[in-house]
């Protein structure tokens, strides 16, 4: 009998998305005349949001439509990175996100969050303002409607803030966002927030940010070291 199958050769850094009983670098898959490369490559687990060139034999670049054939080798890589978009990269996260979605917004990065959306509303809001949608959510990443999103590597906070940053490369603009809703910060005057500080605070701080949006007051307080600290460490991340 002839060749039946197509032979799928996995980059190393798309392999984390595949079953640990089929995690290896060569997958064989079925062309049946109708199914493209992309639905095959997402058939075994990997988001085509996470993939870039893919290499038939022969150096021929083909896309996420084509129609595999038996015998084809293709090689599937991941998104180059920094990625390129369009724009400059405004993100919106998922509710599992919240710690990286305020280190976002600390470093002026244009960051919406909610922790109340279900998916159909995520996808609606990342299409209206054109928002890459950040999630671990490889389903929420498979829905057709949506227009870009991006798979977060990593589980504790400062890792997923290293893969966006290398990913995407955003300009940082650091303490120029309010850290609870996004807006943007102004400088003010300090009698014009006294009557919102504790008598501390007024005695001990004398520069003022106010959120343009939620009205929230900023200083350099006690926890301001860390937050520098995390500042000072994505900038040499993005250097």
């Amino acid at each position: 009998m002839g060749i039946v199958t197509a032979r799928l050769r996995i980059a190393s850094e798309l392999r984390l998305f595949l079953s640990v009983s089929r995690r290896r670098e060569w997958q064989e898959v079925a062309p049946d005349g109708t199914s493209t490369l992309g639905h095959h490559v997402e058939s075994i687990g990997i988001p085509l949001t996470e993939v870039g060139p893919m290499i038939l034999a022969g150096d021929r670049g083909v896309p996420p439509s084509y129609q595999p054939a038996p015998g084809d080798v293709v090689e599937v890589h991941p998104v180059p990175r920094p990625q390129q978009l369009p724009e400059e990269p405004r993100f919106l996260l998922d509710v599992h996100l919240g710690t990286l979605a305020r280190r976002l917004r600390l470093l002026g990065v244009d960051t919406a969050y909610h922790n109340d959306m279900d998916d159909p509303e995520l996808v609606v809001q990342a299409n209206e303002e054109r928002r890459v949608l950040l999630t671990q959510d490889r389903g929420l990443l498979r829905r057709r409607a949506l227009w870009l999103g991006a798979y977060v590597r990593g589980s504790r906070p400062a890792d997923q803030l290293r893969d966006l940053l290398e990913r995407f490369a955003p300009p940082l603009r650091p303490w120029t966002r309010c850290t609870a809703c996004n807006g943007e910060l102004e400088q003010v005057d300090k009698v014009e927030v006294e009557p919102l500080l504790a008598a501390g605070t007024r005695r001990s701080y004398d520069a003022y940010g106010r959120c343009g949006e939620c009205g929230q007051v900023y200083w350099h307080g006690a926890h301001s070291g860390h937050l520098e600290e995390i500042v000072r460490t994505a900038r040499a991340w993005a250097s």
